[in-house]
C-alpha cells in the first residue's frame, strides 16, 4: 500500500459531558475512531479488531440492545500474509453488532456452510463452477422470528438462488428454510441481492431483487413462511437503466418513510470496484412503480437520478471508490445509510461507511458527506456556517476501460485523480455571498442551507480527513447530481 497508517484501530470511548441541569451536550472525540487502512489486521485471527473492515453489501437490523449488520462473504487478503492463520473453519455471512453505529464487534457467522440445495442449483448450470460463498444478505424481523435472505451464485452468470434462513435470535442459531426464488441462464432476471419490505397498509410482504441481468424485480412473499407467495413466481420488473446490456444496476434496498408515506427504492449503478454509486426512486406502494427525481419510471430504459454517493476525494486523503450496495435504517426517526467503501489506491480493502441521512423539503433523501462518528446534531445559527468549506459535486465519471459484464476487467483500474469527484473550496461570506461562480449566494433558516438555488440538509459531524468536528451539508442539484460540503475548522 502507498499509505502508512496505524495498524490498529484506535476505538475511543464516547465522552458524554453533562451540564448542571443534566442536559446532554455534544459528543466529544479527539481522533478518528478507526484507521481506514486495515492491512495489518487482515488475518482471520485478528477479526476481533476488524470493526467495520471487510464489510461488503451490508444489511442492518436494530434490537433493544444492538444494531446488527450482516454482509457478504468477502475479505481483504493482504498479499504475502496467511489469512487462514488459525485452524478454525469459517462460516458464511459474517455478523457484527454495535451499540452506537461506530464501534463494531465481530460475533460470528449465520451458517456453518452453504446450503446444499443452493450449491446444487448453481452447479447444475455452470459445470460445477461458483457457489463458493454467500452474497448480499437481507435481514427482517417478523412475528418473533429473524429472517435472513441470502444469495448463492457464480460470478458472471444468472445461475443464482435466493434462500431463507430463520432464527429466534439475531445471533442464531439459524435454520435454512429453502428456496425463495432461483434463476438459470434462460431467465431474464438474476436471483441475487434481496431486500424485503412489509406494506404499511395491509401487511403484505414484498421482496425486491436482481442485478445486471434484466434489471431489478419484485415478488410477493408468504407472510407466514417468508418464501414465495406463489411458488415459481419470479415477480415483475421495477427498475432498469440505459445501456443495460453492459452497464450495472443491482443491489435494491427498499424502505418506508412513515412521515412521507412513501417507499424509497435505492439502487446501485456501475462496477462495485470503482464507480459504484447509489441512486433512488420513490413510490406510494412497496411493489412500485417507482419514479425518480425527474419523474421517470425506473422500469423504463433511462438512467435515474438523484446520485446520492459516488467515487470521491477530499483533500488529505487518497480517496474512496465503490460507494454502493447500501442498507438504510430508520432509527426512531433518525435515518442512516450503510454501504461499502473501497480504499484507494488499490480499492481492495472494504470498509463499511455509515452516513446519516436526512430528507429535503422536496421529500428526497440525501446523505452526509462524512461517515458518522457519534456526533449528534446541535442548534446552529447563520454565523456558524460562514467561513471556508470544501465541496464536492458527485457527477457521473467516465470509465477508464471497457467493461466486462458491467465490471472492471483485471488491470482496468488506474489510480489517478480522474477516477474521483474532486473537492474545491468555497467561502461563505457573512453577508450571504460566496466566492464561487456557480453558487453566488447562500442563506440558512436554522435547518436548511440554500446554496444558490440548491436546498441542502445540514449535519453536525466529524471531518475524517482532518480529524476535526465539522458542520456539513448535502443537497441535490437541478441536474440530479448531489453536492457535498464540509466546513474547514481548526483543531479545538
Amino acid at each position: 500500500m502507498n499509505r502508512n497508517l496505524s495498524p490498529l484501530w484506535l476505538v475511543l470511548p464516547v465522552a458524554l459531558i453533562l451540564s448542571a441541569c443534566h442536559q446532554q451536550k455534544p459528543t466529544i472525540i479527539q481522533q478518528n475512531p478507526y484507521a481506514d487502512d486495515y492491512s495489518d489486521i487482515t488475518p482471520l485471527s485478528k477479526r476481533a479488531l476488524w470493526g467495520p473492515a471487510n464489510v461488503h453489501d451490508p444489511t442492518i437490523l436494530k434490537t433493544d440492545t444492538f444494531f446488527y449488520v450482516y454482509s457478504t462473504d468477502a475479505y481483504y487478503r493482504k498479499r504475502g500474509d496467511n489469512f487462514m492463520d488459525i485452524d478454525e473453519k469459517m462460516g458464511n455471512i459474517p455478523i457484527r453488532r454495535s451499540k452506537d453505529l461506530v464501534n463494531w464487534e465481530f460475533v460470528g457467522w449465520v451458517l456453518d456452510s452453504i446450503p446444499a440445495e443452493a450449491v446444487a442449483h448453481v452447479h447444475a448450470h455452470t459445470n460445477n463452477r461458483g457457489a463458493n460463498n454467500m452474497w448480499a444478505p437481507s435481514v427482517q424481523f417478523y412475528n418473533g422470528k429473524y429472517r435472513i435472505y441470502y444469495s448463492v451464485s457464480s460470478f458472471g452468470t444468472n445461475a443464482s438462488y435466493i434462500g431463507l434462513a430463520e432464527a429466534s435470535s439475531p445471533e442464531g442459531p439459524w435454520i435454512d428454510k429453502g428456496c425463495v426464488v432461483k434463476t438459470d441462464p434462460q431467465s431474464v432476471m438474476n436471483a441475487i441481492d434481496a431486500s424485503v419490505i412489509t406494506d404499511a397498509n395491509n401487511g403484505s410482504i414484498w421482496m425486491h431483487y436482481g442485478s445486471y441481468f434484466g434489471g431489478l424485480y419484485c415478488m410477493e412473499l408468504n407472510k407466514e413462511t417468508g418464501l414465495a407467495l406463489n411458488p415459481g413466481d419470479q415477480g415483475h420488473l421495477t427498475a432498469t437503466r440505459a445501456n443495460r446490456t453492459y452497464k450495472i444496476i443491482e443491489a435494491p434496498e427498499i424502505i418506508y418513510n412513515p412521515e412521507l408515506k412513501q417507499y424509497f427504492l435505492f439502487v446501485s449503478y456501475e462496477p462495485l470496484f470503482t464507480y459504484y454509486n447509489v441512486r433512488v426512486g420513490r413510490s406510494d406502494k412497496p411493489e412500485g412503480p417507482f419514479y425518480d427525481y425527474f419523474g421517470n419510471n425506473m422500469a423504463d430504459t433511462t438512467n435515474n437520478y438523484p446520485i446520492l454517493t459516488h467515487s470521491y476525494m477530499f483533500n488529505n486523503h487518497p480517496g474512496w471508490s465503490g460507494n454502493g450496495h447500501c442498507a438504510v435504517i430508520n432509527n426512531e426517526g433518525q435515518y442512516f445509510m450503510l454501504h461499502q467503501g473501497r480504499l484507494a489506491p488499490d480499492n481492495l480493502m472494504m470498509v463499511m461507511h455509515v452516513r446519516e441521512m436526512k430528507w429535503l423539503p422536496s421529500g428526497w433523501p440525501v446523505v452526509a458527506p462524512q461517515r458518522f462518528a457519534g456526533i449528534s446534531d446541535q442548534p446552529l445559527k447563520k454565523k456558524d456556517l460562514s467561513g471556508n468549506w470544501e465541496i464536492i459535486i458527485l457527477n457521473d465519471l467516465e470509465e477508464q476501460s471497457a467493461l466486462e459484464q458491467g465490471q472492471i476487467p483485471p488491470g482496468g483500474w488506474t489510480y489517478n485523480k480522474k477516477a474521483f469527484n474532486l473537492s474545491t473550496e468555497i467561502s461563505l461570506h457573512k453577508n450571504g455571498t460566496t466566492n464561487h461562480e456557480d453558487f453566488k449566494t447562500w442563506s440558512f433558516d436554522g435547518k436548511y442551507l440554500t446554496l444558490g438555488e440548491t436546498v441542502c440538509a445540514v449535519f453536525n459531524g466529524w471531518d475524517w480527513e482532518n480529524q476535526n468536528p465539522s458542520i456539513q451539508f448535502s443537497g441535490i442539484l437541478s441536474n440530479g447530481s448531489s453536492v457535498w460540503g464540509k466546513k474547514l475548522t481548526e483543531k479545538p
